[in-house]
């Protein structure tokens, strides 16, 4: 049964936090075991020994952040999380303490009908782009450059598809130097594809700048930067910035306190959930492969609900429709069976915040792939790039069942990483929402690299060493 709300948690969110205090990297001044104020939220550092630990944390529905450190795991939560932390047996200690939420909204949104109309500048916390900005690049960007973007439309948000106010279009961008039979939705394609997601979970809203920076930088640099240049004449380069629109509706109504949502928007099962709850299903445990797997909850009110079946969510079997019109399947059913050493194209799902490139299986660490060694080698020169570690999810995170890197490797044999983007060298860029500033410093000079390599190892990932 799902935990009751209250009505102050009517957008589903867990409060409008203030973006900066979530730093989950700890300080050294974090020995406080308990909370000093029984209100507000507060990110709880929790020592885990093994496996086990993780998967106790996300079977009893908390929000595990996406960050380990030191074999510690991170929590959000009220008072009463640090109480179920210790009745559980573990020795959870105050990292950081939120601040009370503060409403400042975005702009008004109508209670019916369609959305505003917004242009590319329209931002929230500093400089971060709303949905309707970031499907206005997209516009301005083929307007600009006709002869290398393609908007495409590849289905409706849960909100949108139900009739609820708010809804949204998903979109996608195809750039390349378009020729005749180009960005179709046509698994046999002339030119291989390299595919960039980000914002599945809607509060890891670095990930949204990062594609918006890599479609600038491949549209502006054609013609000019040989390296994009020469990849955008062999290479079909898709993007798709916004993958949960009606989750970021949601985190962009905190305007300069972002709400905290991570999953989409619907409330289907589960419309009631208490402050330490959140409506919607995680998107990235609802893709139907291993479904029901580790890493998940049947809770609707979890962080990681997985959905009332697999694949129930409009907004996955979209983007799963989407991919199965881009990339050929070519890889036997079974979990070690490999994709053929001559398949191409690679996906790339962005996250936030652990500093790790990872690869499947995401469902098991204990499973391998067929392809292991060169999806290892690969995401190895990636971690190198970035300077994040590699490897299977369970093997330096935990493990998480229902993925989409995981899908589109099970179903088409398509290589797939997800890069969590995040501040390994404790520069204050930490947390799901960081300072606007670290977007240009920091993180795109960090990311531009990496991008480009796995986009230009497209023809032929699977050939891959270190």
């Amino acid at each position: 049964m799902a935990r009751k709300r209250s009505t102050t948690f009517a957008a589903g969110t867990v409060a409008a936090l203030t973006v900066l205090a979530l730093s989950v990297v700890p300080t050294a001044t974090a020995q406080n075991t308990q909370p000093s104020t029984v209100h507000g939220m507060f990110v709880y550092r929790v020592p885990t020994h093994t496996a086990e630990d993780a998967r106790t944390l996300s079977a009893e529905g908390f929000d595990l952040l996406e960050h380990r450190e030191d074999g510690d795991l991170f929590v959000l939560g009220d008072a009463r999380a640090g109480t179920r932390l210790r009745l559980l047996g573990f020795t959870p200690t105050v990292d950081q303490t939120l601040p009370e939420p503060a409403q400042a909204p975005l702009r008004a949104r109508p209670r019916s009908g369609q959305l505003p109309a917004a242009g590319p500048d329209e931002t929230y916390y500093g400089g971060y782009h709303t949905v309707n900005a970031q499907y206005a690049h997209l516009d301005q960007v083929t307007s600009q450059h006709p002869d290398l973007a393609t908007v495409v439309t590849y289905g409706q948000s849960w909100r949108k598809q139900t009739g609820k106010p708010n809804g949204y279009d998903l979109k996608a961008v195809c750039i390349t130097k378009r020729t005749a039979g180009d960005c179709q939705r046509t698994p046999n394609s002339a030119k291989p594809r390299f595919f960039l997601m980000s914002q599945i979970h809607a509060r890891e809203i670095t990930t949204g700048e990062i594609s918006w920076r890599w479609i600038d930088y491949l549209t502006g640099g054609y013609g000019t930067d040989k390296d994009v240049t020469a990849l955008l004449d062999s290479t079909e380069i898709w993007v798709v910035p916004i993958a949960n629109p009606d989750g970021v509706d949601i985190v962009q109504q905190g305007g300069d306190t972002p709400n905290y949502q991570r999953k989409n928007a619907d409330d289907t099962n589960g419309s009631s959930c208490d402050f330490t709850g959140q409506t919607g299903v995680d998107l990235n445990r609802n893709a139907g492969t291993h479904w029901g797997g580790l890493g998940t909850s049947t809770d609707p009110c979890s962080e990681i609900y997985l959905g009332p079946q697999a694949d129930s969510e409009v907004e996955n079997t979209a983007l799963e429709g989407l991919f199965r019109d881009l990339y050929p399947a070519v890889r036997g059913p079974g979990d070690t069976d490999p994709a053929p050493a001559d398949t191409r194209g690679i996906m790339i799902t962005l996250h936030s915040d652990a500093s790790m490139v990872i690869f499947p299986w995401a469902h098991d660490h204990a499973v391998h792939t067929g392809n292991d060694t060169a999806l290892r080698a690969m995401a190895a020169n990636l971690g190198a790039l970035t300077g994040y570690q590699s490897g299977q999810a369970g093997e330096i995170l935990y493990d998480a069942a229902g993925g989409t890197d995981d899908w589109i490797y099970d179903k088409l044999g398509t290589a797939s990483f997800t890069i969590e983007v995040g501040d390994s060298d404790s520069r204050g860029c930490t947390g799901f929402m960081p300072a606007y500033t670290c977007q240009d410093s920091y993180f795109w000079p960090k990311l531009k690299p990496a991008l480009m390599y796995a986009a230009t190892h497209t023809p032929a990932p699977y050939t891959t060493t270190n």
